[in-house]
């Protein structure tokens, strides 16, 4: 049958994109290093509930990925491979989910599997379901609820079925980023409810209360998880993971969050977003214009692509891989244009049309191509710049010539990375006195710092590495004056 043989496909393909050489690479940039590190604190110190950085609760997000990490670590053994498997299987889940969802719609199984391959196949996709982090269980949690949803609302009430996915998927989204994970696919629904209030001209109670009902079911673990958070660090843990890094991250009350950027940032970014097939999402987004009202699921995915723009857009805080929730509309959006052009040029003999055919034949395998030969040449590279390996050794190094090493006022991946890879929590100096006292001790100390000019006596400077654009340094006492 076609579709055992797309399923089969998609698999192999997704198998291929997501999981080769995964483990082939170490912990790179900033996200990656921090997140490690706090699975790896879990890891150590058994404790599910509350996140720690340095020994300090680290309460940006909750913890599911944290959980799948720490549990992959288990399995497999604490190793960059086994912290990455949780994105990898979200990345692949996505694709497998809107495959299925299409069919069940009454899309051709090949624009089904078009979609999907789009949806591997995108760039930032592609890439952030390789790393460690919260943000592909994001996209897996937003894109089971809405797709869930959608079969709903198109076919009302929808059946059960269709209901507890759409509860499973809200779980999923807050129990990886929070008020975040409500948010994103409540933005759609409302959106979805509220075209069809004003188009039919009447308010359709039961249409509103049913996602509201099952979000409430799907809100359940989140809540469980709150309480024994409550139970171990009490009001104040709650207001930092709902209010301050939820509500204060979206407006800008958060001071230290960062990533500040002004509200064009993603317009400015547009043509990068859904590489490489922003052409196809855009002609298409212009093309289906005029059939929204007749066609009920490409309004879906179009109001998916409205509705998370506009909210992202609004937020004070904002970054690339934010837009990922949006891949799945972006990618069906493309492959239906892509059908329509893909129809034209088989109906037609012409040399344009031949030479189309072919571009296309050579572009679907070229891609993929292209993102095997990154993570099996140049992923491996990069770490000549961004490992904190060599660093990290060097520490251990020290710890097994019997010199005791600490962090001074460490950033967050310089503490992930450090407690990743010594499998320890390193003590921290949080002030220059401390830093003075500490090394100034009987016997070998030595403190690690990032400074972006070369300390100065009375510190002296024994070795130093640079990850990325950051130098870190090891410093201990100057003798210069003895």
């Amino acid at each position: 049958m076609p579709s055992n043989r797309h399923l089969v496909m998609l698999l192999l393909l997704g198998g291929l994109l997501f999981f080769t050489a995964l483990g082939n690479h170490e912990l790179q940039g900033s996200t990656e290093p921090r997140v490690a590190g706090i699975a790896m604190e879990m890891y150590l110190d058994h404790d599910w509930v509350t996140p720690r950085l340095n020994g300090l609760p680290f309460l940006e997000k909750p913890p599911l990925s944290l959980w799948l990490d720490v549990t992959a670590m288990h399995l497999f053994g604490p190793t960059a491979l086994a912290v990455r498997l949780a994105s990898a299987f979200a990345g692949l889940l996505c694709t497998l989910l809107l495959y299925g969802a299409l069919k069940r719609i009454g899309r051709p199984s090949a624009l089904a599997l078009l979609a999907a391959v789009l949806l591997m196949t995108t760039a930032s996709f592609w890439s952030n379901a390789r790393q460690v982090g919260e943000d592909a269980l994001l996209a897996l949690g937003v894109t089971l609820a809405l797709l869930s949803f959608l079969q709903a609302w198109l076919a009302p009430p929808g059946r059960p079925a269709h209901w507890l996915a759409f509860a499973v998927g809200i779980a999923i989204a807050t129990l990886s980023k929070g008020v975040l994970g409500l948010a994103l696919p409540g933005v759609v629904i409302f959106a979805c409810l509220l075209w069809d209030s004003l188009t039919h001209r009447r308010l359709a109670i039961g249409a509103w209360l049913r996602p509201l009902l099952w979000t409430l079911l799907g809100l359940v673990p989140l809540v469980v998880w709150l309480l024994f958070l409550y139970r171990a660090g009490g009001s104040a843990a709650l207001q930092e993971i709902l209010w301050t890094n939820s509500v204060g991250r979206f407006n800008g009350s958060f001071s230290e969050a960062g990533h500040f950027e002004p509200f064009y940032y993603y317009l400015m970014r547009l043509p990068q977003a859904f590489l490489p097939w922003n052409l196809l999402l855009y002609l298409g987004l212009w093309h289906f214009r005029k059939r929204l009202v007749r066609d009920r699921h490409l309004l879906f995915f179009c109001l998916w692509l409205a509705a998370q723009f506009t909210l992202l857009t609004l937020a004070s805080s904002k970054r690339m891989v934010y837009l990922m929730s949006l891949a799945p509309a972006a990618a069906v959006i493309a492959a239906e244009y892509a059908d329509v052009l893909l129809r034209g040029w088989r109906t037609s003999q012409s040399i344009a049309a031949r030479r189309a055919r072919a571009a296309a034949l050579a572009l679907a395998v070229l891609v993929p191509c292209f993102y095997l030969g990154y993570a099996l040449l140049i992923e491996p590279r990069a770490d000549r710049q961004e490992s904190f390996l060599p660093l990290t050794e060097w520490i251990r190094q020290l710890e097994a010539d019997g010199q005791q090493v600490a962090l001074f006022q460490p950033s967050e991946r310089l503490a992930g990375a450090g407690v990743f890879y010594s499998r320890s929590r390193l003590p921290v100096l949080e002030t220059r006195e401390q830093l003075l006292a500490f090394l100034s001790q009987p016997g070998r100390h030595v403190a690690v710092m990032e400074s972006v000019e070369t300390p100065q006596p009375p510190l002296a400077v024994l070795q130093r590495f640079r990850v990325g654009q950051r130098d870190y340094y090891f410093i201990g006492p100057s003798t210069s004056g003895n």
